[in-house]
């Protein structure tokens, strides 16, 4: 059966199966995988690997064809077109620019192509999605730095930084909505800034501005939408003089903010199971080939709008607030990271001091 009449029949945008069937999982298919950036360290060590080994234990005779657009929205977009060209049945991409990312969506809708969007929702007619509880992600670092805040007196009695993620992406629009969610009226946002890309370097340097125009010795806490740019803000941190034990969130879990939780130098993180995010992306993509209907599940409806769809099911797993007290039953307890990778000699004191030694 050609890829493009066993695509366009297998499956409708709205979830109802055809009566033409899809290509059987013994035959195989292609199923393409784009991920944005490898700056981050989720996308190459965990992220590509899971999804490549939930695919395959899926679908053995299924090959899966990766590329990293490093950031770079119009390289996504010749990368997806590229997969077009290929053949591929079945795209997951998890967009750099979410609106750009939709012209794309559109040519493999017309093809027969289905396409999955993971971890941010990308627009364009998309069959189906899988990520995380983002709003809640937002609300949980917010209600993280309130606390903090509030655990050393008055949270109003000095100014906040907030730092947040890229503004073309509809997942860092929702951690800040969530974050402001909780932190609106009870703190006092003294500088805030989007920084594109979420850029480290950018953040850092949005940091310092902020430090210098406040006062670094008046400034009580810094909100940061993700752990890369958190470490390049507790650089600022430390170079302008800021308090030592200042609250900072974080997000992703990376290796570095877990060292960083546990010399103090930043509060929390959010981990995010990667794993079932993953497997979730693989089920979908191997459904979508087969012709098989795609459910949703999870918070809310089972069901996502992007803008451009509505109704997209959509499999959204609960993200976990990480500080120092409960490393190990989290990160550590399910793979993530090992006492081995986390506890190096500049961080030992720390470990064996939160019992992870």
């Amino acid at each position: 059966m050609g890829l493009g009449t066993a695509g366009c029949g297998a499956f409708g945008h709205a979830g109802k199966e055809s009566s033409i069937p899809g290509r059987s999982a013994a035959e195989g298919f292609k199923i393409g995988l784009l991920l944005p950036e490898s700056e981050t360290t989720r996308y190459e060590k965990f992220d590509r690997p899971l999804i490549t080994q939930s695919v395959a234990a899926l679908c053995p005779k299924c090959q899966v064809v990766y590329d990293n657009s490093d950031h770079d929205a119009s390289r996504q977009r010749q990368q997806f077109e590229a997969m077009l060209a290929e053949g591929v049945k079945v795209i997951i991409v998890d967009p750099v620019d979410a609106g750009a990312i939709a012209s794309s969506v559109s040519e493999a809708r017309d093809q027969g192509v289905r396409v999955v969007a993971y971890d941010r929702l990308a627009r364009g007619p998309i069959d189906a999605y899988t990520s995380f509880d983002n709003i809640q992600v937002g609300k949980m670092q917010g209600q993280a730095l309130l606390d903090a805040l509030s655990a050393g007196g008055d949270p109003k009695r000095g100014p906040i930084v907030m730092i947040n993620g890229s503004p073309l992406d509809p997942n860092a629009s929702d951690f800040k909505k969530g974050a402001h969610a909780i932190l609106d009226g009870r703190v006092v946002i003294g500088k805030e800034y989007d920084v594109p890309g979420w850029s480290p370097g950018q953040a850092g340097a949005d940091a310092a501005e902020a430090f210098a125009a406040l006062g670094a010795s008046t400034v009580i806490g810094v909100y940061a939408a993700n752990d890369s740019m958190a470490g390049a803000v507790a650089n600022a941190m430390r170079s302008a003089g800021v308090r030592k034990g200042t609250p900072l969130t974080g997000q992703d879990a990376e290796l570095s903010a877990i060292r960083r939780i546990l010399l103090g130098t930043q509060t929390m993180t959010i981990y995010k199971p990667i794993k079932p995010e993953a497997e979730n992306a693989a089920r979908m993509a191997v459904d979508l080939g087969l012709g098989r209907k795609v459910k949703g599940s999870g918070s809310g409806s089972g069901t996502v709008d992007n803008d451009t769809s509505s109704s997209i099911p959509a499999r959204i797993i609960q993200p976990v607030v990480v500080t120092k007290d409960n490393i190990k039953d989290t990160v550590v307890k399910d793979g993530f990271w090992s006492v081995q990778e986390i506890c190096v000699a500049s961080v030992r004191a720390a470990c064996k001091a939160a019992g992870l030694s």
